[in-house]
């Protein structure tokens, strides 16, 4: 099932209050796109998010490596924003929460998943693009995925099996009675719902946001005509009351994702008593 372009963007359709038609309101059809290349049924099939996605690795990819190519002693602007941004997670993020000696190798993968998923976000409010490539639940969750498996293995790895059991049930014999209980509720709360809850939170934020800019900017289109126009300037009001509350939030689900992982693998190397 394709989505209707006339009713993702609201400069695409020629619906106005008092012509008769209905409100266009944005919702699950305001998700799907028309593959660019191949179709549903074929193995081949590429559409507007994946190219986003594909996009926004690469200036990721090419925004460092223009930075640090050829790494001054007195750096220069783009060089100092790159090295802002990565002394920011790894002192502010990894050096916080898993500490400087166990967390410098994991440096690398805390920054390049929060820039990553702050750029697939941010495609929310480019012109053109305007759609936030983590609003799709697959890309959470592949997100999510590294991370679990990363933090799983790491637990084995330095624990043993036995450790790593004991790392994920809680155990802890002074319970008593009631150990079996809360073993069985730590192994479901660390091992099932802490993944699915770590890519939901940023799906379901992304989601959320994309849907409420959708419905301001269609209702400014959608009202104006007559008297409606009054009320389309309150609407594009809260297109941009919104649009800079989705820069500050963008940030913020990319930060707390890293945030969260940093914390997964500081419980992976902290020893269990």
């Amino acid at each position: 099932m394709s989505a209707d372009p006339t009713q993702v963007l609201a400069f695409e359709t020629d619906c106005h209050i008092f012509d008769g038609c209905g409100f266009p309101a944005p919702g699950l059809h305001s998700f799907l796109f028309e593959p660019l290349l191949g179709d549903g049924d074929s193995n081949l099939y590429f559409n507007k998010p994946m190219l986003l996605a594909l996009i926004g690795s690469v200036i990721v990819v090419g925004f460092f490596w223009a930075a640090f190519r050829k790494p001054k002693v007195v750096p220069g602007k783009l060089q100092m924003v790159a090295e802002s941004g990565y002394d920011f997670i790894r002192r502010g993020v990894v050096y916080e929460t898993i500490g400087k000696k166990e967390g410098e190798k994991y440096v690398p993968l805390v920054v390049s998943l929060f820039f990553f998923i702050w750029m697939m976000n941010l495609w929310s409010i480019v012109p053109i693009a305007q759609f936030p490539v983590t609003s799709i639940i697959a890309y959470p969750i592949g997100l999510a995925a590294i991370v679990y498996i990363t933090w799983v293995s790491l637990t084995f790895k330095r624990h043993g099996f036995v450790g790593a059991f004991k790392n994920f049930t809680g155990y802890d014999k002074s319970l008593g009675p009631v150990l079996p209980l809360a073993m069985f509720i730590e192994f479901l709360s660390n091992l099932i719902v802490r993944p699915f809850t770590h890519a939901v939170r940023l799906f379901a934020n992304m989601f959320a946001g994309h849907t409420l800019l959708l419905l301001f900017t269609i209702a400014s289109w959608y009202l104006l005509n007559g008297i409606g126009i009054a009320y389309a300037g309150v609407s594009f009001v809260m297109v941009i009351v919104m649009t800079a509350f989705e820069l500050f939030i963008q940030a913020l689900q990319a930060y707390v994702f890293v945030l969260l992982t940093c914390t997964f693998i500081q419980g992976a190397l902290a020893e269990h008593h």
